[in-house]
Order: structure tokens, then C-alpha cells, then sequence
């Protein structure tokens, strides 16, 4: 009979894996545009994708609410819910998908004046983000079909699919940057390509489940009110606490931004380890949701208690890890970034940061799924407001004398105080199961 371990192990395995192929991507379109003659491309790259972050991550309530709902449902035993989530979820992210195709035009001018950066960042930011914008249909129905998977702890499925979009994404930076001389443009394109046929391969999928899970397409559950209005709601609390950690972001890359080209480009370089720490640990925290919503749906107080002593030993370990490999081999990995040698001499200068910040990020980062997996859009908000308005803002303020290592010390303050924030709500955590 499966541990609680080892259902989290075969859960986080493979998305880990999954994860760390979408932060290769963003390695790799750096890599590649930091081996062209400027690092004004790496810097175009890293202000349009905070763009992205505020349209995509934003929309990340389309996953994550998915992976909590569904995972209560399959706990519950109730398959005619089930399809109607994927509905639901489904029809919201192609509004928003149309909307931001719509709006693409004050989108990334209003993006690249908040922002800001040289006139040669924010030229070629703005060609990347023309292209690379089409692919948002493909992204958003992505989120919700990894979320519905997941939710149903079919965790290979999602490896499957992302393995798919990063080894395309990575094939075709090459082709269409160094092959067919596209610079930005050619790492657009290949996102776009890359994020369509991973759509395609996540329908067939989820046609598979469908098929293996019996169920009716009853029009009254999915024209049910009651549960579209709880999904609206669960992720109107989940996009604010999502806007929130991406104003975080956006802010550190917008001081990097201030300091100069070459700051920005090291920081650039340094977030994208940053990401392939978050999303290596957010294979745990997605395996918590999945584990968690089911728990809370069967009314298992103890396989939920067992869910969350698992992940915070398994994911603190790895955490371990990640800083271990910073320590090791962080200049090499710099060196593998980009080949301009200014910008990896500053990029040394703050790699102390990145041996620190897997410590300190991991426990957030895995209260975050647990709390996801309890569908507690609420307290995931508050905390975050708190963690950004009341500590990061006026620690930057505070340290900004201290220049680039006081922007470093501030996002440490905000994971600090998302974890220690989302600490003090768990104590209400009997209450989940009522």
C-alpha cells in the first residue's frame, strides 16, 4: 500500500521534471539572445517577459484553481462536476485570451513605459512581444487542461506536455535565431509553434481520461450557477494574489532596470535561475494541491495532515539541494547565460543571492500549494497584499542605498513574509474539513 511519500514522490517526479522544462525554456531563449552582439537583447527579452508574466502568470488562477477543485471533486467520487469544471475553466481562459489578443496594442505600451529600460531594450521588447502574443489562446487552454490533469493526479500527462513544448521551444530557438537570422523575433516564434502543439497533445489527453472516468455531460451541472460564481470567485482571490507577486517581480526588474544595462541584464540572468529554483519546488507544491484537494473532498483529515508533513520534508530537502549546486557551479552556469563578459562579472558580483534563496523561497512556495489544494483563495490574497504593500515596498525603500544588493535583501524580505503570513493561517488548517 502507497505512503503518503511515495504518492507524493510519483506525483512530483515527473512535474518536477515538467516544471524545470518550462524554466529551460526561459534559459534558453536568455542563452541564446545573450550569445548575439548586445545585451540589449537579453535585457528585451527580460522586460517583455515581465509583460507576459502579468498576462500569463495572472492567468495562472486558470490552473490553479482547476488542479483544487477537481481534486476535491475526484475525492468526492463526482464525474459529472468534474467535466463541468473543464468547461468552465476552459470558456473563461478563451474570453481572456481573446481579450488580451484585443487589447495586445496598449498592453505592451503601457508595459514598457511602466517598465522602462534603454530605447534599444524597449525596441526590440516590443517586436518580441507582437509575435510572441499569438500564442496566448494555446497558453491559457494549456493552464486549464494541466490543471484539470493534474487535479486528477495524472502528473505524467503534464510531464509529457511540457516536455513536448520545451524540447520544440529549444529546437526552434536555434533554427529560427542562429539559422534563419530572427533574433527576438525567431525566440517569439518558436514559443508560439512550441505552445500550439502542446495544446494539441493536452486535448488528446484529456479526451483519454474522459473516456477512462464514466460520466454524463449534464447540461444542469454545467450551467449550474452556484459553481461558476465559486469558481469566479476562487479566482478573483487567487489572480490578486497572483498580480501581486508579479508586481514583485516587475519591480525588482524595473530597480534592475535603473541601475543599468548591465545590471538588468545580470539580474536577467539570475532570475531565470530564480525560476528554475520556483519551478523545481513547485513540483512539490503541485503535488500538495492535488494530494490536499483530495483529501479535503473525502473528508480526510489525516491523509491531509499526512500530505503536508511529506511536502515540506521532501521539498525543504531539494531546497537543500538547489543551494548546494549554487555554491558548486553558480559561475558556470553564469558562463553558460551569456558569453559577455561584463555582464558575467556582475552577475558574479550577486550570486551569493541565488546559494540563499532556495532556503528561504522553498516554504512559501509550498504553503502556496497547500493552500491551493484547499481551495483557500482568500487567505493565498491576504497574504501576499501583506507580504508586498507591508514588507517588500518599504524594505526596498529602506535598503535602496545599499543599490543592487538591497533589491536582492527586499525580494528575500517578501518570501520571508509570505511564508511566516500563510504560517499564521494554518493554524486554522482543522477547520478545512468540516
Amino acid at each position: 500500500m502507497l505512503t503518503q511519500h511515495n504518492r507524493l514522490l510519483r506525483l512530483a517526479g515527473p512535474l518536477i521534471l515538467s516544471n524545470l522544462t518550462v524554466a529551460m525554456q526561459g534559459m534558453v531563449d536568455t542563452a541564446v539572445v545573450g550569445h548575439l552582439d548586445t545585451p540589449a537583447y537579453i535585457g528585451a527579452v527580460a522586460v517583455a517577459n515581465v509583460i507576459f508574466s502579468f498576462l500569463y502568470w495572472g492567468m495562472g488562477f486558470l490552473r490553479m484553481s482547476t488542479v483544487g477543485i477537481v481534486a476535491q471533486l475526484m475525492g468526492a467520487d463526482n464525474p459529472e462536476r468534474l467535466r463541468a469544471a473543464l468547461l468552465h475553466s476552459c470558456f473563461l481562459g478563451a474570453v481572456i485570451a481573446l481579450t488580451i489578443l484585443l487589447l495586445q496594442s496598449p498592453v505592451v505600451r503601457l508595459g514598457l513605459n511602466l517598465l522602462g529600460g534603454s530605447a534599444a531594450v524597449r525596441g526590440h521588447a516590443q517586436v518580441y512581444f507582437y509575435w510572441a502574443v499569438w500564442a496566448a489562446p494555446a497558453v491559457l487552454l494549456n493552464m486549464t487542461c494541466v490543471g484539470w490533469l493534474l487535479g486528477l493526479h495524472n502528473a505524467r500527462a503534464t510531464l509529457y506536455i511540457a516536455l513536448l513544448i520545451g524540447a520544440l521551444n529549444m529546437l526552434l530557438d536555434v533554427v529560427f535565431v542562429f539559422g534563419l537570422q530572427l533574433d527576438v523575433r525567431g525566440v517569439a516564434l518558436a514559443s508560439v509553434v512550441a505552445q500550439y502543439c502542446g495544446c494539441t497533445l493536452a486535448v488528446y489527453f484529456i479526451v483519454g481520461e474522459l473516456r477512462r472516468r464514466p460520466g454524463s455531460w449534464s447540461k444542469s451541472v454545467i450551467l449550474n450557477r452556484k459553481d461558476f460564481t465559486g469558481l469566479l470567485a476562487l479566482n478573483q482571490n487567487i489572480f490578486i494574489r497572483t498580480l501581486c507577486l508579479i508586481f514583485a517581480l516587475a519591480f525588482f526588474t524595473r530597480q534592475g532596470a535603473q541601475q543599468g544595462e548591465l545590471v538588468l541584464a545580470a539580474n536577467a540572468v539570475l532570475i531565470n535561475f530564480m525560476l528554475l529554483v520556483a519551478l523545481g519546488l513547485d513540483g512539490f507544491a503541485n503535488a500538495a494541491e492535488a494530494l490536499v484537494g483530495k483529501a479535503i473532498g473525502a473528508g480526510d483529515q489525516a491523509q491531509l495532515q499526512k500530505s503536508v508533513h511529506a511536502t515540506m520534508l521532501w521539498g525543504g530537502a531539494v531546497a537543500l539541494l538547489y543551494s548546494l549546486l549554487f555554491v558548486v557551479a553558480g559561475n558556470g552556469l553564469v558562463n553558460l547565460m551569456t558569453s559577455l563578459e561584463p555582464v558575467r562579472e556582475t552577475a558574479y558580483r550577486y550570486l551569493p543571492w541565488m546559494m540563499v534563496a532556495p532556503l528561504i523561497s522553498v516554504w512559501c512556495f509550498l504553503l502556496d500549494g497547500i493552500f491551493i489544494g484547499a481551495t483557500r483563495g482568500r487567505e493565498l490574497r491576504n497574504a501576499m497584499l501583506f507580504s508586498t504593500f507591508i514588507v517588500y515596498l518599504p524594505c526596498w525603500y529602506l535598503l535602496q542605498d545599499f543599490g543592487n544588493h538591497g533589491l536582492w535583501s527586499a525580494l528575500m524580505a517578501f518570501f520571508i513574509a509570505r511564508t511566516l503570513s500563510l504560517l499564521w493561517y494554518y493554524r486554522g488548517v482543522a477547520m478545512w474539513i468540516g
